[in-house]
């Protein structure tokens, strides 16, 4: 298992505000240069899927196994002998807000996936984080 978090905090920014872009996947492409396509058909809620293609790759369906309004979501994208869990935390302390993003992969080929798709996420979580930051300042 391999596992890497990216963390920021910010003031003046609640926990519903940025929740509110987070749970409006198909708008994500809006925000997210790197994004062609994300759908959700029905509610943002544990049990459904979400289509998603990244620029110049393939359309993938995107399960989230856990919602938790305002605190927490989590997906899950399966690969070819390995699972990718995207973890979105939201921990409200005072007038600061802590937005983490946890990426976890397992699985036999988790170290090949690793370096064909997930390292290029993960470095680009900071990035996202702050267009995530803006859209919420600006929704």
């Amino acid at each position: 298992m391999w596992t890497q978090t990216y963390s920021t905090t910010v003031d003046g920014l609640s926990a519903e505000q940025v929740w509110k872009v987070w749970t409006d996947v198909n708008q994500w492409h809006t925000w997210q240069d790197d994004i062609e396509l994300a759908e959700l058909q029905g509610e943002f809620k544990a049990g459904n899927h979400f289509r998603f293609r990244p620029k110049g790759g393939p359309t993938i369906n995107i399960e989230l196994t856990e919602v938790k309004p305002t605190s927490v979501f989590v997906d899950l994208t399966r690969f070819f002998l390995a699972k990718m869990y995207d973890s979105h935390e939201l921990i409200q302390r005072g007038e600061q807000l802590e937005i983490k993003t946890t990426i976890r992969l397992e699985g036999p080929l988790a170290l090949v996936w690793r370096k064909l798709v997930v390292q290029d996420i993960v470095q680009g979580l900071p990035a996202q984080t702050e267009k995530l930051i803006a859209q919420a300042r600006a929704a």
